[in-house]
């Protein structure tokens, strides 16, 4: 039984490989475009809206409608500065001259987003239970939660060429795959 056990989790080891082979496939095209069409087009003015989607603009309305809640819980999310870095570099496509560079750089990027939320929240673990009435730990578990989750929406909707205003090369002028 322990024989059969180990050779299927042998097995399972190349998935994640597999997967990323597969998303890189997936997204090549939309980097080979924007790579193409960006070399003779003039990137535009830097400009953010913190955590996209939605997230920094619904956590601002929700404070400001429940003035306690803005007071408590901030007038923005915490880690909003990680959404911002991570906005500098999905703006110019992370300085990528070629395809291969633009997903590797997007997917760094991407990383280094759910790195920063996660370390935000084990920075401010203390001061956060405290605050907020939780465990250090559940304050380090709610940042990775939201950490996953925002990089699962980032790996899903900010691949270039989308159409959306948080794209990987937003900073360009809207790419196409069909041209």
């Amino acid at each position: 039984m322990t024989a059969l056990r180990l050779t299927l989790l042998v097995s399972l080891l190349p998935l994640p490989a597999l997967s990323q082979d597969l998303m890189r496939s997936f997204e090549m095209p939309s980097h080979r475009a924007l790579i193409n069409q960006s070399v003779s087009a003039e990137l535009t003015a830097f400009e953010t809206d913190g955590c996209s989607g939605g997230l920094s603009t619904s956590w601002r309305w929700v404070a400001k409608q429940f003035p306690q809640v803005g007071e408590l819980y901030e007038e923005h999310p915490p880690w909003e500065y990680c959404c911002v870095t991570h906005d500098q570099a999905y703006h110019n496509a992370g300085d990528a001259v070629t395809a291969d560079a633009s997903y590797d750089a997007r997917l760094a990027a991407d990383d280094a987003l759910h790195a920063c939320v996660v370390e935000h929240g084990d920075r401010y673990a203390k001061d956060y239970a405290d605050r907020y009435d939780m465990t250090p730990e559940q304050i380090r578990t709610v940042h990775a939660i939201t950490a996953d989750a925002m990089y699962g929406a980032v790996r899903f909707g900010g691949g270039p060429c989308s159409g959306l205003p948080w794209r990987w090369g937003f900073g360009y002028p809207g790419c196409s795959v069909l041209r």
